[in-house]
């Protein structure tokens, strides 16, 4: 396979287990995409009455993956492979994999198998769940599900061994070597300057006016428009399908079948637009990874944080642009006639770039999309650094979104039900949006410092020179670089969350005309 060393390279007993190590991960890897297929179907459509079943379906396979992973000869083929005079030898795909499993293994090792299964099948069943919660805004039906959840991972948390803090251990599962000092200074940076922009905004602004954005669209116009703005910004229809599911995702078996979701509101035509443009971000990294990594398990992202820095860039940084809007708004004209005769791309512009506090974190603006995640860092922390009880979530989040943004939810459905994440035992995701927001600014910032002609790339619908820059600089290596590694090799700089401050400064002050 291209850029990994050929076996016959190596020494005859550390050959042997080399070739032996790509075949067992591979098999992993061939376990994941089945597994992925499997999720997929249970939240695009499967029926209800299957999902018990199915649960259990997709449990075994998930605990005959995890035994493959923890297994003695996982181990033993780590130990050869690891040895200080095989390790250098290695292509550097065989090394990164080889580190980065070891490093699982050292942690899932130590988790029972029949524990594990037994996880897989509750949040599988738990997703299903929520659906029917949040569509009934039933948090005590839910509740029972998110109790077992949240206990099953204080306990993986005590197997692992307790970082830093407890949450400092379930962070790393999603952004490797970040912990909560760092995301507290961070997200005190944002704090810092990012509520005196939405003071002046709200107090001293010009609001855009937004009263046409209100009204009708027809569901079939919203997923035509959907459609034609994914081909336009290079997403693959033969390696991806788009389909609906209650709340918007990306699933990638293989670069070479990479879905996205969205949903549809009649009442609101930016909400599909934007959630699929997020997936679409998304499934452009995972369509685009180097073929060395192909059949690896590095043929994925290398964290959620850098995941959603593309997700953020090409939803935000591109999609709520003015040069976007130049070139698309004459479109969704066509596509909604009469709905916006007598609105200029400038106004629709500033209109989809409204800030104000709201309760729906998909559906947040930019500027207040930070307080959104602020918030439910601060509650993870509190749940499993805090001993916070379940049971007292709804009573938590209410009273943060009103001291937090100044607006409180008028049930559950909009308020603490309305992620799937917690669902799915996902703790410690969310920082990975608001760092992704960062990642993604200061990514754009040198995009811009390299190619000065950007702005008029994006206006003219001519975007694969960003897609093809992105690709060399980070959706290439997948997992075979750490999210430090990428940062530093796209802007040369670590993370700096100064980048998202100056851009979304400028952006408000010049949409809200402040001066």
């Amino acid at each position: 396979m291209k850029g990994r060393m050929m076996v016959s390279q190596l020494p005859d007993h550390a050959a042997f287990a080399l070739q032996r190590f790509r075949e067992l991960t591979g098999k992993i890897k061939h376990y994941e995409e089945i597994l992925a297929v499997v999720f997929w179907d249970m939240r695009t459509g499967a029926p209800r009455k299957g999902i018990g079943l199915r649960s259990e379906a997709y449990g075994d396979l998930a605990a005959e993956s995890f035994r493959l992973s923890v297994s003695d000869e996982m181990g033993e083929l780590l130990d050869k492979l690891s040895q200080h005079d095989v390790l250098p030898l290695l292509s550097r795909v065989d090394r990164r994999q080889v580190e980065e499993v070891r490093k699982d293994y050292e942690r899932n090792r130590k988790l029972p198998p029949d524990l594990y299964r037994e996880y897989m099948v509750l949040v599988s069943q738990s997703e299903a769940a929520w659906e029917e919660a949040k569509e009934k805004s039933d948090f005590p039906g839910f509740l029972p599900y998110l109790e077992k959840i949240i206990d099953y991972n204080r306990r993986f948390i005590e197997i692992w061994g307790v970082k830093e803090t407890p949450y400092d251990t379930l962070l790393d599962l999603y952004e490797p070597d970040m912990h909560v000092k760092d995301l507290d200074r961070l997200f005190g940076e944002l704090k810092s300057r990012l509520v005196p922009l939405l003071e002046a905004v709200q107090r001293d602004g010009e609001r855009p006016d937004t009263s046409f954005l209100k009204g009708s669209f027809d569901v079939a116009a919203q997923k035509a428009f959907s459609l034609y703005i994914l081909k336009e910004l290079g997403y693959d229809f033969e390696a991806g399908r788009l389909d609906e599911s209650v709340h918007p995702f990306m699933t990638g078996l293989n670069p070479g079948d990479v879905r996205i979701t969205t949903r549809y509101l009649e009442d609101d035509v930016l909400s599909a637009l934007f959630g699929t443009i997020h997936e679409c971000g998304h499934a452009l990294y995972e369509q685009n990874l180097g073929e060395e990594l192909y059949g690896t398990l590095l043929c994925t992202g290398t964290s959620l944080g850098i995941h959603e820095s593309q997700s953020r860039l090409w939803e935000n940084l591109v999609g709520r642009s003015r040069p976007f809007w130049q070139r698309y708004f004459p479109e969704l004209k066509k596509h909604f006639p009469g709905k916006f005769d007598h609105v200029t791309a400038e106004d629709f512009y500033r209109a989809v770039n409204v800030a104000e506090p709201s309760l729906i974190r998909i559906e947040a603006d930019e500027l207040t999309y930070n307080l959104h995640i602020m918030i439910r860092y601060e509650i993870e922390k509190m749940l499993f650094n805090e001993g916070l009880a379940a049971r007292d979530l709804p009573e938590v989040w209410n009273a943060k979104y009103t001291e937090v943004l100044g607006v409180t939810p008028k049930n559950d459905a909009e308020g603490v039900l309305q992620d799937v994440h917690w669902s799915g035992g996902s703790f410690g995701y969310f920082p990975s949006y608001s760092l992704g927001n960062m990642y993604g600014a200061q990514m754009m910032a040198k995009a811009r410092e390299e190619m000065p002609d950007l702005d008029e790339h994006i206006a003219a619908g001519r975007f694969a020179s960003l897609k093809e820059w992105l690709t060399e600089r980070v959706y290439k290596y997948g997992k075979s670089l750490r999210p430090a590694e990428i940062i530093l090799n796209v802007t040369g700089e670590p993370l700096d969350s100064s980048y998202l401050c100056d851009y979304l400064e400028r952006k408000f002050r010049d949409v809200y005309r402040l001066g």
